[in-house]
């Protein structure tokens, strides 16, 4: 999910292109690209599918799983999911629904994943909505063109690749998929791999091992000999931050740690996923003014006990973007350097003790390393522009390093040539201090 591309600290509307050529409505480009490659549309050929996820990054860790389907039009269909801590099986025939789950919390990692496979712009609404235009797409299926739209309230982007305009990559509030290694099948071409980084570091990915026509299928794959209460299904549902403020059991302020340095003031957000019961199971960094508090509010917030919610009266999931604004201090020795240095006047004045100089400094880059998109890269032959927001250490090394913007098949190059720089580090009233700097990629 690139939730780190959602800043909480948006302005007015604004809207940016990529890419070259003439202009084309975004809402009609965003429904053909669903029709080129939605598995699951009324008259798309039967299919059988198989799909296996790992986290890249860390194979052995939980997010894992494989998934089956079998699909024979929208109303009749079959699909088993099989993840560590939770499994389904899922059967529709017409008004006949049966679900099987073991485990009680249907992830969110897992669910976008699942969705973005065979419908992977599940909010097409709201592009079909979107008054905009945007470059239209030309060359092979690695040049892109991209839309990014951030309001007072949310931020979404959407690429597209190709003459064909094939969706490349999409993120919105609650959904993030990243589309590669595209196949026919069925007159469509779909992608044989889904990617999501939901947090830095955390790369997972879902990969076609097998999709074929489905031919002359047992009946009794989509019998329902019992159809499954709505109560007992688990669904799970976007919800407003006031709402899950007004479900909360306690408290929902923060009290906010001290930090080792970057902005006192500020503001910080998380995506989070509440199972049936009122937990928090899942939250996700969506942007933080201190890159240095993110970590802390998400344990916070994953403390959180919600009374349960629900709809048309049968329990369910919840997912929403909470904000917060952030007031804190320095710790230890930062603290005890801001205090001597408050002594101190600002902006080229002086004081008893002689200091002069502007207050802040902020760092400067002593040796830039450049992305490498060479042959074979998945950044290869890409164009585009990438914002890496870095916290730069008093030693001069990268610290976290968030991405504000930019195509999401840049991410990882850009990432990872930014961990290599080297800086001056900033200082606040002549003393080093870890400070957040924007690093800008041009591909």
């Amino acid at each position: 999910m690139k939730r780190a591309l959602v800043s909480v600290v948006l302005g007015s509307a604004i809207l940016a292109f990529a890419g070259d050529g003439d202009k084309v409505p975004l809402a009609g480009l965003a429904e053909r690209a669903v029709a080129q490659s939605k598995l699951t549309l009324p008259g798309s050929k039967p299919f059988h599918l198989e799909v296996e996820i790992v986290e890249t990054t860390n194979p052995s860790s939980e997010y894992q799983g494989k998934v089956e389907e079998y699909w024979l039009s929208p109303e009749k269909w079959r699909r088993t999911i099989d993840a560590p801590g939770f499994s389904e099986t899922l059967i529709v025939n017409g008004d006949q629904v049966y679900e099987k789950d073991t485990g009680d919390y249907f992830p969110w990692w897992l669910n976008d994943l699942v969705t973005a496979m065979v419908d992977p712009l599940p909010m097409l609404d709201l592009f079909k909505q979107a008054n905009a235009e945007i470059a239209k797409p030309k060359g092979s299926e690695k040049s892109t063109s991209c839309a990014y739209i951030s309001t007072n309230i949310d931020r979404w982007g959407i690429c597209f690749g190709g003459s064909r305009g094939l969706l490349t990559s999409v993120f919105a509030r609650g959904y993030d998929a990243e589309f590669r290694d595209f196949m026919d099948f069925g007159g469509k071409r779909v992608a044989r791999s889904v990617l999501i980084d939901p947090e830095p570091g955390t790369h997972i990915q879902a990969r076609i091992t097998e999709l074929t026509e489905l031919r002359d299928p047992e009946e009794s794959l989509f019998a329902v000999a019992q159809a499954t209460p709505a109560q007992q299904r688990i669904k799970s549902i976007q919800v407003d931050e006031a709402t899950v403020r007004a479900l909360a059991a306690g408290s929902t302020e923060v009290a906010w740690p001290a930090v080792g340095g970057g902005p006192l003031t500020g503001r910080c957000a998380v995506y989070i996923s509440v199972d049936r019961m009122g937990h928090v199971r899942e939250s996700w960094p969506h942007g933080c003014d201190n890159a240095g508090l993110q970590d802390p509010l998400r344990e916070i917030v994953q403390k959180w006990q919600l009374k349960p919610a629900a709809d048309n009266g049968s329990p369910v999931q919840i997912e929403a973007l909470v904000t917060f604004p952030f007031e804190t201090k320095l710790v230890g020795a930062q603290a005890t350097k801001q205090s001597a240095a408050a002594a101190k006047p600002t902006e080229g004045a002086a004081n008893k003790t002689g200091w002069k100089g502007p207050a802040v400094v902020p760092p400067r880059i002593v040796k830039t390393m450049k992305p490498d998109c060479g042959e074979g890269q998945s950044c290869h032959g890409i164009h585009g522009e990438v914002v890496v927001a870095v916290m730069v250490q008093v030693d001069g090394t990268a610290g976290e390093i968030t991405v504000e913007s930019g195509d999401p098949r840049l991410f990882d190059a850009a990432k990872s040539a930014a961990k290599q720089c080297t800086f001056e580090p900033g200082t606040f009233m002549g003393t080093p201090t870890s400070m957040s700097f924007d690093v800008v990629y041009q591909f």
